[in-house]
């Protein structure tokens, strides 16, 4: 990836702030939305486990519960 100059960043600074992102509360979100959504169906002691645990190897949530169930997988065969 090539590294922005001085002048470039100063602009896209001056350019989001002056005009910030719109959000739209009736779409459904990205990424990070469906993150959550994902913990909230989680019981409490599962969801803080997984947070942590994503914290801790850098990892997202769905990157973890995806290593778990193939875990689970390989063990039963």
């Amino acid at each position: 990836m090539a590294r922005m100059t001085e002048e470039e960043a100063d602009a896209l600074d001056e350019y989001y702030t002056k005009n910030p992102p719109k959000v739209d509360p009736a779409k459904k979100g990205g990424i990070f939305t469906r993150q959550r959504e994902l913990l909230d169906i989680l019981d409490d002691v599962s969801a803080d486990y997984i947070r942590s645990y994503s914290i801790s190897t850098n990892k997202m949530p769905t990157q973890i519960i995806s290593e778990m169930v193939r875990e689970r997988i390989t063990a039963s065969m």
